[in-house]
């Protein structure tokens, strides 16, 4: 599984226009599940995502996870995250799973986040979603799986 783990001073995303999922000071983390990702994957991920120390502590340095910080997650799945532009100008979703069984591990990971006590809220899966993020830093994080984050 890919992550993109952005600091935030709060992220939003719509539906339609209607707020679907939000938070105040935390992450927004964009989500994309692999053709050959596992349930041992989106558990990997939510430990490495809510223990990931880059929240100011009270001297301003990036040393408090957002479980330390008592902030929330907002998970975006983003199957983009899985797009190889590395041939032509239209990238390649191959590796991307497939919705039917990327939904069930991205809910994992959501789950899995929460098990450890962040509150998450989401986007709705498979949606056109506009996503609002207001940065904090900017500090953004690349995370995956398969290269031992």
């Amino acid at each position: 599984m890919r992550a993109v783990v952005q600091r935030v001073k709060q992220a939003e995303v719509r539906v339609q226009g209607e707020v679907v999922g939000r938070v105040e000071a935390g992450f927004c983390v964009l989500v994309g599940v692999g053709d050959d990702d596992a349930p041992s994957d989106a558990e990997a991920l939510a430990e490495k995502v809510c223990h990931l120390r880059i929240l100011s502590d009270a001297d301003g340095k990036m040393n408090r996870s957002v479980l330390e910080s008592g902030g929330g997650i907002l998970a975006v799945s983003q199957f983009t995250l899985h797009g190889d532009a590395r041939k032509g100008r239209r990238p390649s979703f191959a590796h991307a799973m497939a919705p039917a069984v990327a939904e069930p591990l991205f809910d994992l990971f959501c789950s899995a986040c929460r098990a450890l006590g962040v509150v998450v809220q989401t986007g709705r899966f498979g949606a056109d979603m506009l996503v609002e993020i207001l940065g904090d830093g900017p500090v953004t994080i690349l995370l995956d799986t398969k290269r031992q984050f």
